[in-house]
């Protein structure tokens, strides 16, 4: 089973990821622009799969969806690091610019397309979604 490590700016958060995402992707949606100034690249690993140390804060908001939102971010330095949905349960969302190794997953999509600004980078290769699509987590 592989595994890949990653931390926030300061160095205080540090966390590893054990086995394969179940998706990954770039996500234009209006909370992602605003963390990042920019699309966010993400992957979805089994919240189980996932091993934090270090202090992380918390911010909750209710999504469009009604999904209760959990941003998780390093208490020291504000790193955005992961974030769950309360529409996902036993997932968690971990931002690939945080990987020690970002190259290590590849996003297979654009989601929030018709959100993202004009100046906006897509690949053109990569699947395109206007909205957010449906989550299909793997069989148990």
């Amino acid at each position: 089973m592989s595994t890949r490590d990653g931390g926030c700016l300061c160095g205080d958060v540090r966390y590893r990821v054990a086995g394969e995402p179940v998706v990954a992707r770039i996500c234009w949606c209006s909370d992602c622009q605003r963390i990042a100034g920019n699309g966010t690249a993400n992957a979805i690993f089994a919240a189980d799969a996932v091993s934090i140390s270090g202090a992380v804060a918390e911010y909750v908001r209710t999504a469009d969806s009604g999904n209760r939102i959990h941003h998780r971010f390093c208490a020291r330095c504000g790193s955005h690091l992961f974030a769950h949905s309360s529409g996902r349960p036993g997932f968690l969302v971990v931002r690939l610019g945080t990987l020690d190794d970002p190259s290590s997953i590849r996003p297979r999509a654009n989601i929030w397309t018709t959100r993202a600004p004009a100046w906006a980078c897509m690949d053109g290769a990569l699947e395109q979604f206007e909205g957010q699509p449906v989550f299909t987590p793997p069989p148990s």
